[in-house]
């Protein structure tokens, strides 16, 4: 038998509002509160799945 190997990514994706003077510091506050891990993104924030051949050059070993 031969063997393949399929990639599989999960898109999570969620709407965060935040107050700031301008659009600059609105993203490097939502980027923080990120990486801080104020905002966790999980199951409920699911969008979709995608299943593709996998491409050894696309990720080198």
């Amino acid at each position: 038998m031969k063997t393949f190997e399929f990639e599989i990514q999960e898109l999570l994706s969620r709407i965060v509002e935040v107050e700031a003077t301008n659009e600059d510091e609105a993203y490097r506050k939502v980027k923080e509160m990120y990486k801080k891990e104020e905002i966790i993104l999980d199951s409920s924030d699911f969008v979709k799945t995608e299943i593709k051949k996998f491409e050894n050059e696309q990720y080198p070993r």
